[in-house]
């Protein structure tokens, strides 16, 4: 298996993202991940806490929103794959990435529920706040705060770096 890393490693697009001096190679992407994380979790936490904070009714929640979240998931898929290209030893032997990985799973079914049950609670252009409404912003805010944590524990977990240089 070290060796599909290493041939990984030597991809022009792995070299070019690892040690380009570039603005644009992995501090760019670094920032594109950023601003997926923040367009996706940051939205439906934003979302959550609306919702946790909300008495009985609150406006409809529009189509654009979860447009935007998606939009925030794109962004993520694309920058983490070119991040992971650049690393692939690093991640692909690290449990915490695979940890993450589900956390995201589990966070984008429990933000497609919850937007099946924002559809279904809307009462004419205001939404009725029920308690499962309020237990699904709930674990979603955990899911994104776990998924965050387990992004961020990833720099400081790994055991590989590179496996073109022997681990």
């Amino acid at each position: 298996m070290m060796s599909v890393f290493a041939n990984i490693e030597h991809t022009w697009l792995s070299v070019w993202v690892r040690e380009s001096p570039s603005l644009l190679a992995f501090p760019f992407i670094l920032y594109l991940h950023t601003l997926g994380l923040a367009m996706l979790a940051g939205v439906n936490v934003g979302l959550d806490i609306w919702l946790l904070s909300a008495r009985d009714h609150v406006p409809a929640v529009r189509r654009g929103v979860y447009q935007v979240m998606w939009l925030g998931f794109g962004i993520n898929a694309v920058s983490g794959l070119a991040l992971l290209a650049a690393y692939p030893a690093k991640a692909l032997t690290n449990w915490v990435f695979f940890t993450k990985l589900g956390l995201i799973a589990v966070a984008m079914w429990v933000l497609e529920v919850q937007k099946r049950e924002l559809v279904a609670a809307d009462r004419g252009g205001a939404t009725v706040v029920n308690d499962r409404l309020r237990r699904l912003a709930m674990l979603s805010i955990a899911l994104w705060g776990a998924t965050v944590f387990a992004g961020r524990f990833l720099a400081y977990t790994h055991s590989i770096l590179l496996a073109s240089e022997g681990f």
